[in-house]
């Protein structure tokens, strides 16, 4: 790998694919933040301009598919990508689109999470956007993660209790994926169902109120991703990236007047600078900018 002359070698550089959240509680701002506190450089291309808040989603501007093909074009010829997460896609243009850039391009790890509504209920994909996914690109995935009721969708079942995600997780392998996590944090109890076409694990967890959360679903997926591409098999990837979120969820707090972002960087514990070390000192210049003695 290329140190580009500094010296440092590049830790793995992840993609993310997804919607941005001005709030930067979900989508490609969620994804990037987890990459990073797992170690990893994320980079992003944008597949929707979301006009929301914590409080709902007021509008969706999707990136003309073009514009898509040429943020992911840029970056492959450039980076060297060791893992793909795919979030919100907007519509069916926009899945093609990472349907051909999967296509062309052999990558190690790619994770798939079926955005289709918001957290607040606005339309993330369009109808015949959920077709190309059932039909196309749940195949590309190395595994795909959607939550209860994309589950639902995706395999036209009714799902009531951890019986039904087990038939519903058979189903989305029958259907090509080649692994799947069916996430259950809108069920009673918080469990989710890994399936990978041979063996069938329930990972459990604490109940969280999901209703009030912001980026889970996004985060689960980018942590999923990170470990992935540090080696780890599926069910270890995922149970660790369970954990993360939990604790994540855990020690989040408001920061406006809707759903409650997650704390990505709780493990960190980053302070705030402290009020005034960064003033520029009064009497002229700034140290940095200072001439040296010779």
């Amino acid at each position: 790998m290329s140190t580009n002359g500094h010296g440092h070698p590049a830790p793995p550089i992840l993609l993310t694919i997804a919607g941005f959240d001005p709030s930067c509680g979900a989508g490609t701002a969620a994804d990037l933040k987890t990459f990073a506190a797992h170690g990893c450089y994320g980079v992003a291309a944008i597949t929707s301009l979301t006009v929301q808040n914590t409080q709902g989603v007021e509008s969706v501007h999707n990136t003309p598919s073009a514009e898509l093909r040429a943020q992911l074009d840029a970056l492959v010829k450039d980076c060297d990508i060791a893992a793909v997460k795919i979030g919100m896609l907007g519509n069916r243009g926009n899945a093609v689109v990472v349907a051909e850039f999967l296509d062309a391009h052999e990558f190690a790890h790619i994770v798939h999470d079926p955005v289709m509504k918001s957290s607040s209920g606005a339309e993330l994909l369009d109808a015949s956007g959920i077709k190309f996914v059932a039909a196309e690109l749940l195949k590309r995935a190395r595994v795909i993660t959607p939550n209860v009721p994309e589950a639902e969708v995706l395999t036209g079942l009714s799902i009531k209790d951890v019986a039904d995600m087990e038939g519903a997780a058979r189903k989305i392998i029958e259907m090509g994926a080649r692994a799947v996590i069916v996430k259950g944090g809108h069920m009673e109890r918080a469990v989710d169902v890994l399936f990978d076409g041979a063996e069938m694990v329930t990972l459990a967890g604490e109940r969280t109120n999901e209703d009030h959360l912001h980026g889970s679903g996004c985060t689960f997926a980018s942590a999923l991703t990170a470990q992935l591409a540090a080696g780890r098999g599926l069910l270890e990837a995922a149970t660790l990236s369970k954990a993360y979120v939990t604790k994540a969820i855990e020690k989040g707090y408001p920061i406006g007047k809707g759903r409650v972002p997650l704390d990505h960087f709780y493990r960190q514990r980053i302070e705030p600078p402290a009020r005034g070390i960064h003033e520029v000192p009064q009497h002229g210049m700034h140290p940095a900018a200072e001439p040296t003695a010779h």
